[in-house]
């Protein structure tokens, strides 16, 4: 049965105080190479919490100082506020305002799919251990496979599916097994070594 959105927010939160917990235990991730090219770990958290410190207004007066071109405002966004100390973007990743937010026209599932890829581009490309919960994988493996191409594109295809660290898997064909941080990833556009998908041409 699907789930509603007040049931999926409360994944959120969660996700967000975790990665914080695991980013506060190793500090000197913040200079790192993330899985976004040309980000480190400090501009990646400093994008996913971009709500945390502009409100509609704000947002909106940035959005047209970028020419009305959301890329061109996020890599602006996170290279400003990347320079912000880390402390102060960890805090704000695990605020009330990140818990409760979810991006216009992609709701909560919008907001928890946000949380556990940019989390994953963080702690996987660190060598560190998922921080978002097995329930969470479930639910952005299911959204991400919930149309062929996937959202970012990706082929699926003749494929099976198969999460080795938790109980999940999807469509037919020829097996693709992977842990469910690399699933994620390799249907959200990222390279994972071993995983062969494709982008849909």
């Amino acid at each position: 049965m699907a789930l509603d959105d007040s049931t999926i927010q409360l994944h959120v939160g969660p996700q967000l105080g975790r990665l914080a917990d695991a980013l506060r235990s190793e500090p000197e991730t913040a200079e790192a190479a993330s899985l976004c090219d040309g980000w480190s770990v400090k501009h990646v958290i400093a994008h996913m919490t971009m709500a945390a410190r502009y409100d509609e207004q704000s947002f909106m007066a940035e959005l047209e100082a970028a020419g009305y071109d959301f890329d061109r405002l996020s890599e602006t966004v996170a290279r400003r506020d990347g320079l912000l100390p880390y402390d102060q973007l960890l805090d704000d990743l695990e605020s009330a305002t990140m818990a409760e937010w979810a991006p216009p026209g992609g709701g909560a599932m919008g907001a928890l799919t946000h949380a556990v890829i940019h989390g994953l581009d963080v702690t996987s490309a660190c060598a560190m251990e998922r921080t978002c919960d097995d329930d969470a994988c479930r639910l952005v493996l299911d959204a991400l496979t919930r149309s062929n191409p996937s959202p970012f594109g990706m082929d699926l295809s003749g494929h099976l599916l198969r999460a080795t660290d938790l109980t999940w898997q999807y469509g037919e064909g020829e097996p693709v097994d992977a842990t469910a941080a690399d699933l994620v990833l390799v249907l959200a556009g990222r390279h994972r070594p071993g995983v062969n998908l494709h982008k849909q041409t």
